[in-house]
């Protein structure tokens, strides 16, 4: 019996379009970050994001938009807007074999910008067939010397996927090693967490987890209200426990040169 290419799909897909929350959303909950060796290191702390469809970006009163914006320029190569995001997503895609025409939404786990400040360690974009079902998930990951990289993933029915590591992240890591990630996308929940495997051995371990809130201007000013400047704060705290990993005589390894995706 002949098995269409598309029921293959929905069979062996991690997530559909069923499995999202009303967009836009908040994902309020916590990260954790745990370094394995050399030397044991593990911190966490309280987080949210934002989960919103490109192709239809929150329309928020004009006096809460500093606490809450979006730029296509602070992902990939940097198109200004979100719908040129959304066609840079589809070119990455296709340059990994998931055609363009086979992919009619994308849906973005970011930070917003607070106060004109971004800074996402790892983008999520799910990204959907017109039958609503997943086609592929793009990660971008970011360092903090403005460099970025995409990743394209096909997470099995159980959201698991793995991929070979590319891109220099922490001073403290070369680009040797394989990433294994696990997604987890639900109306109710959305979760995700990315460890950096050497010889079958963890090195790193940073997970985010979070429950959907609809996107209210009242739940956005109450969530900015109990986690303020929550990317100032992602960018001080990677910068702080550097500072302590290093003063613990941990290895800097030497810096490449930035990825094709980076435009700083």
């Amino acid at each position: 019996m002949s098995v269409s290419r598309a029921g293959l799909v929905a069979r062996s897909s991690a997530f559909t379009t069923a499995d999202l929350p009303a967009l836009p959303a908040l994902v309020v909950g916590s990260v954790q970050h745990t370094r394995h060796q050399p030397i044991e290191h593990s911190f966490g702390y309280r987080h949210y994001q934002w989960l919103i469809d490109l192709d239809a970006p929150p329309q928020l009163p004009r006096w809460l938009r500093p606490l809450a914006s979006f730029r296509g320029e602070d992902h990939l190569s940097g198109p200004p807007s979100l719908a040129a995001l959304k066609d840079n997503v589809l070119r990455v895609l296709a340059r990994h074999g998931v055609e363009a025409t086979e992919v009619s939404r994308v849906v973005m786990l970011a930070h917003a910008r607070v106060l004109g400040h971004t800074f996402d360690p790892m983008t999520l974009f799910w990204c959907f067939g017109a039958d609503g079902v997943g086609r592929a998930v793009l990660v971008e990951v970011h360092n903090t010397y403005g460099g970025r990289h995409a990743y394209v993933i096909t997470p099995d029915a159980s959201g698991r996927a793995s991929t070979a590591k590319e891109f220099y992240v922490s001073p403290f890591n070369d680009t040797a090693g394989e990433y294994a990630l696990h997604l987890h996308l639900t109306p109710q929940r959305v979760a995700a967490s990315i460890r950096l495997r050497r010889e079958g051995r963890p090195v790193v371990t940073a997970a985010v987890d979070g429950l959907c809130r609809a996107a209210t201007p009242r739940a956005v000013l109450a969530t900015f209200a109990r986690n303020p400047f929550m990317p100032h704060l992602v960018s001080a705290l990677i910068r702080v426990h550097g500072i302590w990993l290093w003063l613990r005589r941990l290895p800097v390894r030497e810096r490449p040169a930035n990825s094709g995706e980076s435009v700083r």
